[in-house]
């Protein structure tokens, strides 16, 4: 009989786990409480029929530079949509009847910088070793950082800039509003008080992407399709997939027997380990220790036409940054960090469907949105977006056929593993990098057998990039063969 594999949670690192096991050999099943599968990568008519909206996460830079991805051939299960633009932050004209501004982040580097004035030499320099090297940067932030770097010169340059841009210091780096506020968009997704190392490290990854091959790609119709290629695959391996089962607790799961080396990996908060009857007190004690961070609360509208931006290159973008400059963006960080929201939000949006005509009805648009929120807040900030956007792109209300919402209370609700709407697994602090959730150099596998953790709240981190769930099984493998197993073992 062949061992057996439960896999909890049907987000991307679950079903790469998932995946991974089944090319093993092993028999898996993989439980989510939802009726849908994918976790952070699902797509679905939130609000009228015709208009399809990620339920989660909607552009993925991460995904293709992921050697897991990589590996499975993401690539050519998936069509890949790579846009000329990879971000855009609006800014209010320079004076009265001025003219909009906009920081543009090109695909490529060098109109990037051309477009920053006195700060493309900056952005040159700060940005293009990244990219030239981004194999060696996924390397490094994409694993559990208590080991030697295989690339130093990489690491060290890496960590440098961080420490430069994510302390009082950085405020010096930039000259001008366009390269202040283009880099601030991008640091602000880590949901942090800023200037935050932390912050101005994923910043650095992710913008070094903008610029790379894929740079800010999404996948055709919807993030639905990276979850519907992992769970073809598990289907093709003998694996199975079960909606609607909630799992509460561990003591009450039936996943087998650990001795003989049947495995459970939790694709969820490490708080649905503490539930675990053999749990040590140390380690539960470790868990509880672990931080969760600020919150998101999500506003999807349906269009009818697309977003009238005043700059007609944010119009081309369709990742856009609403919150005006460096300033604005960091004193509404600052506030959610302090238990409120400004009146002026930093808005993250995305309006897939200018690229994917897939997402809505002809002539129409889809806009996906959130703002970050104190965790567990019951928050409605659809006025609060709509107005924001209203700033930078006059008429945006008058196109609004409907609207829907969650907040970070209801996320929490609706998705157990999203502590008080936290959508980045815990706190994004420099700390947490090191100590995510515990300080171990395998912080995936738990003291109780056959046990490991496989969400974002391990290392890497956040980002639909499969390789918690890798990280995950590939300790699982490597424990019971005795011997390091890789991705060219499964996929070669």
């Amino acid at each position: 009989m062949a061992r057996r594999a439960t896999v909890v949670g049907s987000g991307p690192n679950g079903l790469a786990a998932a995946v991974a096991l089944a090319r093993a050999g092993y028999e898996v099943r993989v439980l989510e409480a939802s009726s849908t599968i994918g976790g952070g990568t699902r797509t679905a008519e939130l609000t009228v029929p015709g208009f399809r909206h990620d339920v989660g996460s909607a552009v993925h830079p991460a995904a293709m530079s992921s050697p897991f991805f990589r590996a499975f051939g993401l690539r050519e299960r998936v069509e890949w949509i790579v846009p000329e633009i990879s971000f855009a932050q609006p800014l209010d004209p320079a004076g009265p009847g001025g003219d909009p501004r906009a920081a543009i982040a090109w695909h490529s580097l060098e109109r990037t910088a051309r477009g920053l004035g006195r700060d493309a030499g900056t952005w040159r320099a700060v940005v293009r070793p990244l990219t030239r090297h981004l194999d060696s940067v996924v390397d490094f932030t994409g694993h559990q950082l208590l080991r030697m770097p295989r690339h130093p010169v990489t690491t060290v340059r890496f960590g440098l800039r961080a420490l430069q841009l994510g302390t009082p210091l950085g405020q010096l780096t930039w000259r001008t509003d366009e390269g202040a506020a283009l880099f601030s968009g991008v640091v602000a997704h880590a949901n942090r008080s800023l200037p935050d190392v932390g912050a101005a490290a994923s910043a650095l990854f992710l913008i070094a992407h903008a610029h790379a091959r894929d740079g800010w790609a999404y996948p055709r119709g919807g993030a639905q399709a990276v979850a519907d290629a992992l769970v073809a695959d598990l289907h093709a391996h003998g694996g199975a997939v079960e909606p609607d089962t909630f799992v509460g607790s561990l003591a009450r799961l039936d996943w087998g027997d650990p001795a003989a080396g049947d495995l459970l990996l939790l694709d969820t908060s490490p708080r649905l380990a503490l539930t675990h009857p053999d749990i040590p007190p140390s380690y539960a004690r470790a868990l509880r220790r672990y931080r969760y961070g600020q919150a998101a609360a999500k506003v999807d509208f349906a269009l009818d036409g697309a977003v009238p931006w005043a700059h007609p290159d944010v119009a081309r973008s369709p990742t856009v940054h609403v919150g005006g400059t460096r300033d604005e963006v960091e004193a509404s960080e600052n506030a959610v960090a302090a238990g409120r929201v400004t009146e002026r939000p930093y808005v993250l949006t995305v309006q897939p469907s200018i690229l994917d005509e897939t997402r809505a009805p002809a002539g129409k648009q889809t806009l996906w949105t959130y703002v970050h929120v104190p965790a567990g807040s019951t928050l409605d900030p659809t006025e609060l977006v709509t107005r924001q956007v209203e700033r930078f792109a006059p008429g945006f209300r008058d196109r609004i056929i409907a609207s829907s919402v969650m907040t970070a209370a209801e996320r929490a609700a609706f998705n157990p593993s999203d502590i008080g709407g936290d959508i980045l697994g815990g706190a994004f602090t420099f700390a947490q990098a090191f100590r995510r959730p515990v300080l171990s150099p395998t912080p995936w596998r738990t003291p109780m057998r056959g046990v490991y953790l496989a969400s974002a709240s391990t290392p890497p981190g956040p980002g639909v990039n499969g390789m918690a769930g890798w990280f995950a099984a590939r300790q699982a493998l490597s424990d019971l063969a005795g011997v390091p197993v890789e991705l060219d073992d499964l996929f070669g």
